[in-house]
């Protein structure tokens, strides 16, 4: 029996809907952790984060591993890539990020809660994008990538591993133990994790959700004639289609990612009435909309440059073990370092105002 076509848009819907369920939750968002774990000392998010990479990984390259996906057939593998493209457009996430005070899935997240100011980040970050990845902005990228990129015999660390003379399966084996192990003991070393098991629960399930996805397209999506891409969760695409879409339907193919997005603004939402955390807000200064309206330009642009945002590459990507993904992720890690702690470091709202409106 060949598969049902629609099997992957049902199974992103439903991604989808967890992932919004424990992001609001659990408050799920690497610039929250990081911002937590640098300004506040309280690293109980940033492991979070941690784990979930660690799970991701491991439950990624099992399945791998049994030959039930092909994480090669994914973006993130590809023979060729440009460092220097996907790193600088990290740092444009990164520092996008911290301008909006928050990534692609938190405002998709909070968008689901009642935050009007995500709606604009939203829309304004998927038109970013779009420009990006095949509008006006296309042509200079694309004139970037191919005067830089580059084709290495190795693009991931399976492979690298391989080059020791162990066997393919060894080889993935070793590596996914060795980054799955630091990651999972890094974040249990603190003691205020380990007490916290509703940000345990959500790495696991956030982790576990990349496998699920990678599971839903490379395998029970697989149909050698209509074919779909191997993918799991990423936001800074699924996002500029999802706007795309909602313009242009006709001629147009849902697919996992673009039912990922309202999977997860509708999980978000039930959780927020049914916890009465649901409530309208605005902005309240033309001065922070500036601000969350560029940053939110930045993630659109950069994301596509750099193949996928702080869930993209820094959990689906990584799950691969691809190289580029770990090049993507430290941009990205180094543009919200530079917003937050750096010479470029986003200052507070002062007004009275602003300072009421300052989260997203």
């Amino acid at each position: 029996m060949s598969p049902d076509p629609h099997l992957t848009v049902y199974a992103g819907f439903l991604v989808g809907l967890v992932f919004g369920v424990v992001g609001l939750l659990s408050g799920f968002c690497l610039m929250s952790s990081l911002r937590g774990y640098w300004g506040q000392g309280d690293g109980r998010l940033v492991r979070t984060y941690a784990l979930a990479i660690g799970v991701a990984v491991a439950a990624t390259q099992l399945l791998a591993g049994a030959g039930l996906v092909d994480p090669g057939k994914s973006i993130y593998l590809q023979p060729s890539f440009s460092a220097p493209l996907m790193f600088a457009g990290g740092i444009i996430f990164g520092y996008g990020m911290v301008l909006s005070n928050g990534c692609g899935s938190r405002a998709l997240i909070l968008l689901g809660r009642g935050n009007l100011r995500s709606l604009v980040v939203v829309i304004v970050l998927g038109i970013a994008a779009q420009m990006t990845l095949k509008g006006l902005i296309a042509p200079a990228r694309i004139a970037v990538l191919q005067a830089s990129q580059a084709t290495p015999n190795v693009t991931s660390l399976p492979a690298l591993a391989g080059t020791l003379g162990l066997s393919a399966s060894l080889a993935r084996a070793l590596a996914a133990l060795a980054v799955s192990g630091v990651l999972i003991a890094f974040a249990f070393s603190h003691a205020a994790f380990r007490r916290s098991w509703g940000q345990i629960a959500a790495g696991l399930i956030v982790g576990l959700l990349v496998a699920a996805g990678w599971y839903a397209t490379g395998y029970l999506g697989a149909d050698d004639f209509n074919p779909v891409p191997v993918t799991s969760i990423t936001f800074v695409a699924p996002v500029a289609d999802t706007v795309q879409y909602m313009m242009l339907s006709t001629g147009l193919t849902m697919n996992f990612g673009v039912a990922l997005v309202p999977g997860v603004v509708l999980g978000s939402l039930v959780t927020a009435l049914v916890t009465r955390r649901f409530h309208l807000e605005a902005y309240h200064s033309p001065r922070h909309m500036l601000r969350s309206v560029t940053g939110a330009a930045f993630m659109g642009s950069g994301g596509a440059m750099a193949y996928g945002c702080s869930v993209g590459q820094g959990l689906t990507g990584l799950s691969t073990l691809a190289l580029a993904s770990f090049v993507a992720i430290t941009g990205i890690v180094v543009g919200a370092a530079v917003g937050l702690r750096g010479p470029l470091r986003v200052q507070a709202l002062t007004s009275p105002q602003d300072s009421a409106s300052a989260a997203l």
